[in-house]
C-alpha cells in the first residue's frame, strides 16, 4: 500500500505580522498538510516565521526546507530547534542541508567550503543535533535533501524524510542557478539511495520538490518562455522532467501517482508562487489518490 500523499508549501518572502498570519491561513485552506520556510538571506528567517506560521494555523505542520547547515552552529542550532518544537506545539520538521549559494557566504563573512567540507560539517550537524536533542526529549523529525552520494548516504543512515530537488547548481554558479536534471539522472539518483536505504529498518517517507505548475490544456504556450530560453531542451524533454507539472489536471494528477509508484514520492512541495494553481491538483489526489494512471509517466524507459 502506498503511503498517503502529503503536501507542502514553501513560503519564500517576509511580510507584516498580519499578512504573514493571513498567508499561513491561505495555505491551510488550500489543503496543505506543511507549512515551510527555506534559509536564504533575503528571505523570511525561518524560525520566527515557523512560530507565527503555527500560531496562526490549528492543522498544519511547520517545517524548515530547509537549513543550510553552513549557517549554523550545532549548539546553537539544536536550542532553537528545541524552542521551536515546544512553542509549535510538536509540530515542527527540521529540514537540512549542506548550502549550495556561496554569495550568501561571502555576504555573511562565512566560509564556504569545497563540497566535501560542507557534505563533512552537515554530517557533524546531524550527529551532534541527533545527541543534544535526546538529552533534551525533543523528537524531531528530520528531513534531508541533496543528490550527491555522500549525502545520499548520509539521508539513507538519518533522514525520517529523503528530498529531492530534480535540479543541480549550474557550474562556475555563486548565486545558486539551478539548472534541472533530465529524467534518466533522477531516476538514477533515486536509484542510488535505494540501494543506500536498503538496510533500513522503517522506509523514509520521500519528498519531491516541483519547480513549475501550470494547469492547462496547452503545454507548448506554457512552456514557450522556457523553450526560448533553453533551445537545447524540446518540449518533450521538459514535459519528462518529474518537477515540472504542465499540462491537464488529469495529466499532472496522473504523472504524480505515476512517481509515487514508479519512485516512492508522496510528500510534494510547492514554491510559494504556484501555491493556488497547485490546490486543485491537491484537492483532486486527496478525492482520488489511487486512482489509475490514465497513461504511461513519461520517461518511463528511464530507471
Amino acid at each position: 500500500m502506498p503511503r498517503p500523499f502529503r503536501f507542502g508549501a514553501s513560503l519564500l518572502t517576509s511580510a507584516p505580522a498580519d499578512e504573514w498570519r493571513a498567508r499561513c491561513r491561505r495555505v491551510e485552506e488550500l489543503g496543505y498538510d506543511v507549512i515551510l520556510v527555506p534559509d536564504h538571506l533575503g528571505m523570511v528567517a525561518p524560525f520566527p516565521a515557523l512560530v507565527a506560521a503555527a500560531d496562526a494555523t490549528e492543522r498544519p505542520r511547520v517545517g524548515t526546507f530547509v537549513l543550510n547547515a553552513g549557517f549554523w552552529n550545532p549548539t546553537l542550532l539544536a536550542r532553537e530547534v528545541a524552542t521551536t518544537h515546544d512553542l509549535t506545539g510538536g509540530r515542527l520538521e527540521l529540514g537540512l542541508g549542506t548550502g549550495y549559494i556561496q554569495a550568501e557566504h561571502d555576504t555573511a563573512g562565512l566560509p564556504f567550503g569545497s563540497p566535501g567540507e560542507r557534505v563533512d560539517h552537515l554530517r557533524r550537524t546531524v550527529e551532534e543535533l541527533a545527541r543534544l536533542l535526546e538529552s533534551s526529549e525533543t523528537r524531531v523529525p528530520l528531513l534531508l535533501g541533496g543528490n550527491g552520494d555522500r549525502v545520499l548516504r548520509l539521508t539513507a543512515e538519518h533522514a525520517d524524510i529523503a528530498a529531492f530537488v530534480g535540479a543541480r547548481l549550474t557550474p562556475g554558479d555563486t548565486e545558486g542557478k539551478l539548472t534541472p536534471v533530465a529524467a534518466a539522472e533522477f531516476g538514477e539518483r533515486v536509484g542510488r539511495y535505494r540501494e543506500f536505504a536498503a538496510g533500513r529498518a522503517e522506509p523514509a517517507e520521500l519528498n519531491l520538490l516541483i519547480q513549475m505548475v501550470t494547469v492547462t490544456d496547452d503545454p507548448a504556450g506554457a512552456l514557450r518562455p522556457l523553450l526560448d530560453r533553453r533551445p537545447d531542451l524540446t518540449l518533450e524533454q521538459v514535459l519528462d522532467l518529474p518537477v515540472m507539472l504542465v499540462g491537464t489536471l488529469e495529466e499532472i494528477t496522473a504523472k504524480l501517482r505515476a512517481l509515487r509508484d514508479r519512485y516512492g514520492f508522496s510528500y510534494l512541495t510547492v514554491l510559494e508562487p504556484y501555491l493556488e494553481a497547485f490546490a486543485p491538483v491537491v484537492e483532486e489526489l486527496r478525492r482520488n489518490p489511487l486512482a489509475a494512471p490514465a497513461g504511461p509517466l513519461l520517461g518511463s524507459s528511464h530507471e
